[in-house]
């Protein structure tokens, strides 16, 4: 996956190091090779997409896309979803919302926001391997702009 020519970076915001695992696996599967970068918590990604001083101006040149857990133990995906998309540094990163919260307001309130992809991971193995398979496809025909 490239963006103008340049590669781009997968940062994973995922707190369950089993469904981490499960996501770069199948993405691997699914012939992305790009990147990844891991993070366990809201606060140190928002560090990585924003930089250190939180306004986004050292990232404006950079290719992220942003895989996003709603459910994280210090703070919501949806707040992490909302600075990044307010942010006019980082607004353009694709996001992509991958939980396991299926609730309908909670899914228009993702893309209200702005989130590109929301994605509920089935709870049953082989049905979430298989969903992020198609989302590896799907990676590796999208435009990051």
């Amino acid at each position: 996956m490239k963006a103008l020519g340049r590669e781009v970076t997968i940062v994973m915001v995922e707190d369950d190091e089993g469904h981490a695992r499960l996501i770069e696996k199948n993405i691997r599967r699914a012939g992305v090779h790009n990147e990844v970068v891991p993070f366990v918590n809201g606060g140190d990604a928002l560090d990585y997409i924003l930089g250190s001083d939180r306004t986004g101006n050292e990232m404006a040149d950079r290719y992220l896309l942003v895989l996003l857990d709603l459910n994280l133990p210090d703070m919501t995906g949806i707040d992490i979803l909302e600075k990044i998309k307010t942010n006019p540094n980082v607004k353009h990163l694709p996001v992509v919302i991958l939980t396991t919260t299926d609730d309908e307001r909670e899914i228009k309130r993702c893309y209200d926001l702005g989130a590109n992809v929301y994605i509920t991971k089935p709870v049953e193995y082989e049905s979430f391997a298989n969903a992020i398979r198609q989302l590896g496809l799907f990676f590796s025909v999208i435009q990051v702009p």
